[in-house]
């Protein structure tokens, strides 16, 4: 079981690598909300999302013989990129498997960080099993997106900074909404937030056709979305949680949520109209479900994470012009 003192270990490795992104406040958002707001914006992280904590944490405590040999990782494109970052900074070698369709600005960062890209159909194509090929064939390590202790507990110091931040303004949150994909993000943060705001309610938030957190927790098992499920939301396609992440996070969280992609449309252009933030689909979901009112956040203090904003310009732009919300 992964605990906050794995999670405090993790921030003091990532002290000076990651920035301590702010809690923010905006008066729209807690007239919309009826209550406090508190936005965590990940999305001013290096490399433009919350991945490269975990992936630091794990790859600064690899051995010297481990950091020669190199590791390989499968990505969406988010932990590509904070894998290629850690690796550049701790001079391993890096290799990442990424979907043919991926946002081009993913892949493209992931290149010019250091990363040897290995392209996949991500439809009809295995990344793990790609993976472990390469790994394999490399004599490599593997570094998981998501399910490894290391990796989690890296995630979670995203969740350690919300509480310290959110006791220091005397706003200890109610609820706290977490975007999520395998898990990670929400798991690390949950142990952190519940060991010092034991009050607290975590919810993890999902796009519609990939809700396999929200079921999971719900039947207190893990299930899969089904194959054809597709989603605006790149960066949140696990297509079922994590064994690690499930077994905390069916201990720790609340209900699953769920939106839709119109909602998360909705919630990138508040975030850029109001918040003055760029936001990718994927790291609006949390957003999007204060927005369309998926939990009620009327007099109380809900503290969501905006996961990333690494989202191409021309999606970005057609999102922006296509209402005006």
């Amino acid at each position: 079981m992964i605990e906050l003192r794995d999670i405090e270990a993790a921030a003091e490795r990532l002290a000076g690598v990651s920035v301590l992104t702010p809690l923010l406040r905006n008066a729209v958002l807690d007239e919309i909300a009826g209550g406090a707001v508190l936005i965590k914006p990940e999305c001013l992280q290096v490399t433009g999302s919350f991945k490269i904590r975990g992936a630091y944490n794990m790859l600064s405590q690899l051995s010297g013989e481990q950091r020669r040999r190199g590791v390989v990782a499968w990505s969406s494109g988010n932990h590509a990129q904070g894998v290629a970052a850690a690796g550049g900074m701790l001079d391993v070698p890096t290799a990442i498997v990424m979907p043919e369709d991926a946002p081009q600005a993913k892949l493209a960062n992931t290149r010019r960080l250091g990363g040897e890209v290995i392209t996949y159909d991500r439809y009809s194509g295995d990344r793990e099993q790609i993976t472990r090929d390469i790994a394999f064939e490399r004599d490599a390590g593997i570094v998981p997106s998501y399910d490894h202790e290391e990796i989690i507990a890296g995630q979670g110091t995203v969740g350690l900074e919300i509480a310290k931040q959110a006791l220091a303004m005397n706003l200890p949150p109610d609820q706290v909404l977490i975007c999520c994909g395998g898990g990670g993000l929400t798991a690390g943060s949950a142990i952190a937030l519940k060991a010092l705001i034991p009050q607290v309610s975590v919810h993890s938030v999902e796009p519609e056709a990939f809700d396999d957190t929200a079921r999971s927790l719900q039947l207190g098992e893990r299930v899969s979305v089904d194959a054809s499920a597709r989603s605006i939301c790149d960066a949140l396609q696990a297509h079922t949680p994590g064994e690690l992440t499930f077994d905390i996070n069916r201990r720790l969280l609340g209900a699953g949520l769920a939106v839709s992609d119109e909602e998360v449309r909705d919630a990138m252009r508040f975030a850029f109209r109001h918040l003055k933030l760029v936001v990718e689909p994927g790291g609006a979901v949390a957003l999007a479900a204060v927005l369309s009112g998926k939990i009620e956040t009327r007099s109380r203090t809900t503290a969501v994470v905006i996961s990333g904003g690494n989202v191409d310009r021309t999606l970005f732009a057609e999102i922006q012009n296509s209402a005006s919300g």
